[in-house]
């Protein structure tokens, strides 16, 4: 317990003042009440506003991305991806059995079936060791050129790795692989807006990135959520489906095809870019605050889950790793007790009544993790 409280002392001594520590909450410091009052003012509040067409410019501009269709919330815009690929309710879904829900949910929305796949201790985000040795021994490409389970007979159309925490995984060699086995890439970078690998934005290695702005997120605008992608096609694509595949007009209302009321309001859209201004300094304060972290739990022999070699990481939640289940359960009670907000991993996914069925590999790392992994505040400090 004394180490407990050494580690309870330090996390108040980096937010002083503060009965309550939350483990992320948002920080509005410009000019987020302005644009709101302005949108309310044009009465236009809903997703017809230039607050969204300025989101969607500004946040290809920070990606380095053609193109950004800004979507209601980050649950949503993995749905319209796995929909702009066709994905059907026959197809396979590589995933990871570390991840948000959301990830699994939205393979769920589209009736395909998720396959999860180990991940890496150091980034815990999909391995391409554990990918490439699933494939290698229970896939085949057929002569349509597409990749078959030979346990199941059922395509797999997709793969989606998700940078956990905001820490890049090896997104490159994800990509090769996807591109072998000709299984399209979806990154899941909901967590990682600010993230880089090898110099490039998270989200922009696959032909369609996702992201979330939910209010625990680095930025956020309430809800919120966006897609990227360098392909002028499904950027058309994503927008016509997220509103209601309605066909321009002046008056008529004529749609097209089944669609998706999914575009993001003007209101939410005013935040996100109030918050986007702001990103630059958010990710220099929140490297600042993991650097001390780092410093600190070096001298208690407690490993810091830090970036690897070529990444740069937005440092969303910060985590340490603790030496068994028994000490992150004796953690977790007395920080919480004491109104310092930790919480472990997500449970993992396959161990959910909803998942239980699917097929995964032997997930030694993932379940080592999820033994072993807390999240401790991790909040901009301005």
């Amino acid at each position: 317990m004394e180490r407990i409280d050494k580690i309870i002392e330090f996390i108040r001594s980096r937010f002083p003042n503060r009965d309550f520590i939350p483990l992320h909450s948002p920080y509005f410091g410009g000019n987020e009440k302005k644009y709101v009052n302005e949108t309310i003012d044009s009465t236009f509040v809903s997703s017809v506003g230039e607050f969204v067409n300025l989101f969607e410019r500004k946040l290809a501009e920070f990606t380095s991305s053609k193109y950004a269709i800004a979507i209601v919330n980050g649950t949503s815009a993995l749905h319209t991806a796995l929909l702009l690929f066709n994905v059907s309710n026959k197809d396979e879904i590589l995933s990871q059995a570390i991840t948000f829900i959301a990830t699994a949910n939205a393979i769920s929305y589209v009736g395909a079936t998720p396959i999860f796949i180990d991940v890496d201790m150091d980034t815990m985000g999909m391995s391409p060791t554990a990918l490439n040795s699933f494939l290698e021994r229970n896939a085949e490409k057929k002569a349509d050129g597409f990749t078959y389970n030979k346990n199941t007979g059922r395509k797999i159309s997709a793969c989606i790795p998700m940078h956990t925490f905001g820490l890049p995984l090896r997104i490159d060699e994800i990509k090769d692989i996807c591109l072998s086995w000709n299984i399209s890439l979806i990154e899941d970078a909901a967590e990682s807006i600010g993230s880089y690998y090898l110099g490039k934005h998270t989200g922009s290695f696959g032909k369609i990135g996702v992201f979330s702005f939910n209010g625990n997120k680095t930025i956020t605008c309430g809800g919120g959520g966006a897609l990227i992608t360098d392909d002028e096609e499904i950027a058309k694509k994503a927008k016509h489906i997220t509103t209601q595949a309605k066909v321009p007009h002046p008056w008529r209302f004529t749609h097209d095809q089944t669609a998706y009321n999914y575009r993001m309001p003007n209101l939410n859209a005013a935040l996100a870019c109030a918050q986007l201004e702001q990103l630059p300094k958010f990710l220099e304060n929140k490297r600042e605050l993991a650097s001390q972290y780092e410093i600190f739990f070096k001298s208690l022999e407690i490993p810091f889950a830090k970036e690897i070699n070529y990444a740069q990481s937005n440092y969303w939640l910060n985590a340490i790793i603790l030496k068994d289940k028994q000490e992150l359960e004796a953690f977790l009670i007395k920080t919480n007790h004491e109104k310092v907000m930790t919480r472990p991993m997500w449970d993992l996914m396959n161990t959910l009544p909803m998942f239980r069925n699917c097929e995964h590999d032997e997930l030694m790392n993932s379940h080592w993790l999820q033994d072993r992994v807390v999240n401790i505040p991790s909040s901009v400090r301005l």
